[in-house]
């Protein structure tokens, strides 16, 4: 039973893998594998009280995971909707910059950016600003920087990339584990890959001159949910610390934000502002299909897991008693396998494969399923949408530009690592 139900999650693996060749939606194949699996085991188990048990363990963090990124990404929508984009951009305007130190200057907020907000919008976002600065391969250069360094900041912060959220709600390592023991190894991918990206920059393919009517100018109930909506973020360790699911917090966080755009709208001069705009709106925005894939996947790999095919993965990968080695070579290995597959089913099969209690050892595996996937450019959410955002970003353009810059970067993260380890581990 256990082959035949790996097989058709290999089968399911391939056919998410290849979405845009068989234009069905990943979401679509995570949900109906997930389903299928779990009625394998219904019609071949006898013991429908561990199935029980097992679906609930496995219901309840997934719900914890959903909520967190449903309320992070009503966030994220309430920055869009209110314009704090539009100002990231004009700053960048108005400082008329060089090729290189514009690469340099937005590689480095998406680094920071994509701390906060998910890496796959951050992406979308900076992508859009560089086509205003960027023409013709220095385009290209500029979008492998921005894929490479929202990959690298996702990894280094509690609430930057699905992989680490996922890690944290698992209870792996805490908040401030992951910033303080990952922050210089990301850094480090960062600024190596940056150097080599500027190294391929050509002569200046000169800026778009902005309009008029692209100046953006806030008001002060604009700079008041913009503040508070970036504020949120800091709640989830707060409510953590409390003994609250992280969740609580960001709830909490978009609940007084809704208020206080409520309490604006309703003081407005102007009904017919941009302050009058209903959540109800902005949540009608929000990516749901992103959501359904994160279920479907991780209840397809509970199932495995209820199986044993993840205890014999663990067995052949680590060992039964692995040393630290092993399991050290073990992450790296999975981070480059981020670079083919999907790392949010690699990130929920090693939380049960990777036997180890040990923090460190869980913030090397963040770093390098959360930056492994930047070696190819489908090796990661953000590189699939840069090259769909960016047309003449083709897999080999991508491999040829961005594959050497992002492998280099990862082994400096790697090594970075190894030596706090060794220093202060």
């Amino acid at each position: 039973m256990a082959l035949i139900a790996s097989i058709i999650f290999v089968v399911g693996y391939v056919l998410i893998t290849l979405e845009h060749y068989w234009k069905v939606n990943k979401s679509i194949t995570a949900t109906a594998l997930a389903a299928v699996l779990w009625a394998l085991i219904a019609f071949t188990s006898p013991d429908s009280h561990a199935i029980e048990e097992a679906l609930h363990i496995i219901s309840a963090e997934t719900f914890s995971l959903v909520v967190f990124l449903l309320a992070a990404m009503t966030l994220v929508e309430i920055l869009v909707h209110y314009r704090f984009f539009d100002l990231l951009r004009a700053k960048l305007f108005s400082l008329g910059l060089k090729d290189g130190a514009q690469l340099i200057l937005i590689g480095t907020l998406t680094f920071f950016l994509s701390a906060i907000l998910d890496n796959l919008t951050t992406t979308i976002v900076m992508v859009q600003i560089a086509r205003r600065f960027f023409k013709g391969h220095n385009l290209l250069v500029m979008a492998g920087m921005i894929v490479v360094a929202a990959n690298a900041g996702g990894a280094f912060s509690p609430v930057g990339d699905v992989t680490t959220i996922m890690l944290w709600l698992a209870g792996k390592f805490s908040a401030l584990d992951i910033i303080l023991w990952a922050f210089l190894p990301s850094l480090s991918i960062l600024l190596v890959s940056m150097l080599l990206f500027v190294k391929q920059l050509k002569k200046d393919s000169g800026d778009e001159t902005p309009a008029p009517s692209e100046q953006v100018i806030l008001s002060g109930s604009d700079k008041v949910v913009i503040s508070m909506s970036f504020a949120s973020f800091v709640l989830p360790p707060l409510a953590h610390l409390i003994g609250l699911p992280p969740f609580m917090g960001l709830l909490l966080g978009v609940g007084l934000v809704g208020l206080t755009i409520g309490w604006f709208s309703n003081n407005a001069k102007h009904r017919d502002s941009h302050m009058s705009m209903e959540i109800e709106k902005l949540l009608g925005k929000l990516d749901i299909t992103s959501l359904l894939f994160f279920i479907g996947i991780l209840f397809a790999v509970g199932a495995l897991g209820f199986l044993g095919v993840l205890d014999f993965i663990s067995a052949s990968l680590f060992g039964e008693d692995p040393a630290m080695s092993r399991l050290v070579a073990g992450s790296v290995l999975l981070g480059a396998f981020s670079a083919i597959l999907d790392n949010i089913p690699l990130t929920a099969a090693a939380i049960d494969i990777l036997q180890t209690t040990d923090p460190h050892l869980w913030i090397l595996l963040a770093i390098c399923v959360g930056t492994g996937g930047s070696m190819l450019v489908i090796g990661s959410a953000a590189g699939v949408v840069a090259m769909g955002m960016v047309k003449e970003l083709s897999f080999t353009k991508y491999l040829k530009i961005a594959a050497i810059p992002a492998a280099l970067g990862y082994i400096a993260g790697i090594v970075v690592w190894y030596i706090q380890y060794l220093l202060l581990g």
